[in-house]
């Protein structure tokens, strides 16, 4: 363990230096970040100005709140993975990867931490801003306030090994864009981005439950905004500690069954 800690650490520090190097780029990606769940508010707001006031079990300041927690959420779950896995096996990169005495997750989960660290320090102060301008309202009780962060930290690592296990399909076709885009596609709709899904007709409530998407941002943003009651909040836990599980499966299962698969290509 301690060998894995000093790994880790190293790790962490090279990630640091390369993020630092490409400020242009992280602040290109916090604008997206930022710009997006904007949008979204906006719409909705103008829905609810013109609906007096309200849409749904929303109010204007409930949306505020709502997408305020979804630029938040979404920034600490989200991975980049299924985008690079498909460059690394078409260039080769990924055959000195595998040389290495340590699993190529790793390097990925330390990366995406790494990044996340830094840029909170920035969309933080952002959040505070956007929560003074537009007055967001939320009524949490204290026991989902505690219950957020390991709700959080299930999402993130949910959407980790989910979106792992699914770039791995680039061992088989090292063209995957299309199935990138379509799942991208399902998880805007299906995990509360464009909408919250109370909102959303029954049936799309239902499949998102069913699917991971829910657990993975709806559900942390509907703890700490006081919209679940202790049991709702008992079975998501159950739910992504379901998929938790299904996700460290297929990670190991498609990894082993990848790497029969795998042929260099590129330099």
């Amino acid at each position: 363990m301690k060998g894995l800690g000093d790994i880790y650490a190293t790790l962490c520090r090279t990630a640091a230096a390369v993020q630092l190097q490409y400020r242009a780029e992280l602040l290109i990606w916090l604008i997206w970040a930022v710009v997006q769940p904007v949008v979204y508010l906006i719409v909705w707001l103008t829905v609810a100005k013109a609906q007096g006031g309200r849409v749904g079990g929303f109010t204007g300041g409930e949306f505020a709140a709502y997408y305020i927690a979804v630029m938040l959420v979404n920034h600490i779950t989200f991975t980049w993975v299924m985008h690079e896995f498909e460059y690394r096996i078409r260039s080769g990169s990924f055959s000195p990867l595998l040389l290495q005495p340590l699993h190529p997750i790793h390097r990925d989960l330390v990366e995406n931490v790494v990044y996340k660290a830094l840029t909170l320090t920035v969309l933080l102060p952002v959040a505070g801003l956007l929560g003074w301008f537009f007055e967001p309202q939320a009524h949490p009780q204290p026991w989902a306030v505690a219950a957020f962060v390991p709700a959080l930290v299930m999402a993130f690592a949910v959407r980790f090994l989910v979106e792992w296990a699914l770039a791995l399909s680039a061992f088989w076709t090292t063209r995957v864009g299309a199935c990138n885009q379509l799942y991208f596609a399902v998880l805007l709709f299906l995990s509360g981005r464009m909408a919250p899904l109370e909102l959303m007709p029954s049936w799309v409530q239902t499949l998102a439950s069913v699917l991971p998407f829910r657990w993975v941002l709806s559900f942390p943003v509907e703890l700490i905004l006081g919209r679940l009651t202790p049991e709702e909040a008992q079975a998501g836990f159950a739910a992504q500690g379901a998929w938790l599980a299904l996700g460290l499966g297929l990670v190991a299962l498609v990894w082993r069954r990848g790497l029969r698969q795998y042929g260099a290509v590129g330099a």
